[in-house]
């Protein structure tokens, strides 16, 4: 973990009041650092609607930190879906309408940044959960979850904008790639579940994710393809995870044509990505990156209460 993300959050908290401080301030050890969720609601920490511009920009600031740069335009821009999801549900006449709002993302931090200890932070809201914690100089940012709703928009001004355009097309070349038998072995199921396995437990039960096809059976083609499907989820992270390639596997669920449920999933080892379009027509993404070793840190805390304790 670089410098930039410690002075990102000790920035945060220097631009808020006492009072904002203590609501979005958490021990670190502490039930609420694991607490997280996808759906609209409210989270615990500071909403951004609860911020004048220059607090907003010191949030924005820290999460830009977090992220690689194609990572934070990435869930700017799932921000920046909600006034679409509002306009298409009021004209809809969907009762709730009223609670899709680029302001409803509420930012935590755990510990304090300041000192040496282990500390963390948390940017929650729908469809946007980033998790960052920190032991010393090494730092774990999963789980990472990104959703689209919609997937595709279907009508107003930005109309056919696909934010998490590459999850679907990318997996489809993979598709593409592959022989008849990788292809035979990748499709586990004509059905696909009506969400990612894991959901939002604090622990994923990595045996709940699908296996399929393994890099070391596929052809030049295919191991390309998975490689190149894979660069799009590591490519969120500042730091990237550790990923054994030869490893990973690739598992499909549902439908292969466009525009019908769909589901897919990576593993290797304790690392996963699950992929689902199933809902609101199969409009309707959910992607999220896991690691059972380092989810909330816990092989780093592990080891610093070894050596500290």
């Amino acid at each position: 973990m670089d410098g930039s993300v410690r002075e990102a959050a000790e920035s945060f908290l220097s631009v808020l009041s006492d009072g904002q401080r203590d609501v979005a301030t958490y021990p670190f050890d502490g039930a609420e650092r694991t607490t997280w969720a996808y759906t609209p609601g409210p989270r615990g920490g500071l909403a951004l609607a609860d911020m004048d511009a220059p607090q907003r920009a010191a949030a924005l600031a820290l999460l830009e930190a977090g992220l690689s740069a194609g990572g934070a335009r990435t869930a700017r821009a799932v921000m920046g879906l909600e006034p679409v999801l509002r306009a298409l549900e009021e004209a809809a006449g969907r009762p709730g309408y009223e609670r899709r709002d680029p302001e409803h993302y509420w930012f935590s931090v755990f510990g304090d940044p300041s000192r040496t200890g282990p500390w963390g932070w948390r940017v929650g809201g729908h469809h946007v959960c980033v998790h960052v914690n920190a032991v010393g100089d090494a730092a774990a940012t999963v789980p990472l979850f990104l959703g689209a709703n919609p997937a595709r928009v279907p009508d107003g001004p930005q109309r056919g904008l696909r934010v998490l355009a590459a999850e679907e097309d990318r997996a489809r070349d993979l598709l593409a790639a592959l022989g008849a038998d990788e292809r035979t072995a990748a499709l586990v199921s004509p059905d696909a579940p009506p969400d990612i396995r894991t959901g939002n437990a604090v622990r994923a039960d990595i045996a709940a994710v699908p296996t399929g096809v393994s890099w070391g059976d596929l052809g030049s083609a295919g191991r390309a393809a998975l490689e190149r499907l894979l660069d799009v989820y590591l490519g969120r992270f500042r730091v990237p995870p550790e990923v054994d390639v030869p490893a990973l596997t690739f598992a499909w669920a549902g439908s292969t044509t466009p525009g019908e449920g769909h589901y897919y999933a990576l593993r290797s080892g304790t690392f996963l990505v699950e992929y689902d379009n199933t809902q609101d027509g199969a409009n309707h993404v959910h992607t999220v990156v896991r690691d059972v070793r380092r989810d909330w840190a816990v092989d780093l805390l592990a080891a610093h209460y070894r050596t500290a304790h």
